[in-house]
């Protein structure tokens, strides 16, 4: 389940729209009045959907989105009017008085869209920094020079020995380039 934060400047209307929201299902992270503590309080989660208004005492709208992080999507309530200002800024927009079925849509929709977001990111392979991967390769020349390996045969050495041993691959290189070199 995605985190979510309802954010209005009036406490009255952040509660009726977390109560809406528990009553359809969801559960509600928390419930802020002003920018900041919702920028606060994003910064505790990795991800998540902030559903709010169109001013705080503090900030606009527009303001928050810019300082959330990464996996924040963001659902403005407001009026018709206030929502055409908002068009591709990257903020989904919903217009006042609301509707539940199409809040809970586009609720569904963003976090559907969070979550496979992120099953991406960790599918990706782990970028090595270049001090590692000169380690590395290191251990892969010596492999290569002294067992007249490939360049994939020494990798795939590299890389049974490491799952084999349960070390990451840096510290089989390691342990290679200290072995091969006594």
């Amino acid at each position: 389940m995605v985190n979510i934060i309802v954010a209005f400047p009036k406490t009255e209307d952040a509660t009726n729209i977390k109560n809406l929201l528990v009553r359809s299902g969801y559960s509600v992270t928390a419930v802020c009045t002003s920018g900041a503590k919702v920028l606060s309080v994003a910064n505790e989660y990795n991800a998540g959907i902030i559903i709010c208004g169109y001013k705080f005492v503090d900030m606009l709208y527009s303001e928050i989105k810019a300082n959330l992080p990464e996996y924040f999507e963001m659902i403005l309530l407001a009026s018709q009017s206030k929502l055409s200002e908002a068009i591709g800024t990257g903020v989904v927009s919903v217009a006042m008085p609301i509707k539940v079925n199409d809040l809970k849509n586009t609720i569904d929709m963003l976090a559907e869209s969070i979550t496979r977001r992120r099953k991406k990111l960790k599918e990706q392979p782990k970028k090595r920094n270049p001090k590692e991967q000169q380690i590395i390769d290191i251990a892969k020349k010596i492999l290569i020079e002294k067992n007249n390996l490939t360049e994939y045969e020494a990798h795939r050495y590299i890389q049974k020995t490491s799952m084999d041993t349960g070390t990451n691959m840096v510290e089989t290189a390691e342990m290679i380039i200290r072995i091969m070199m006594n």
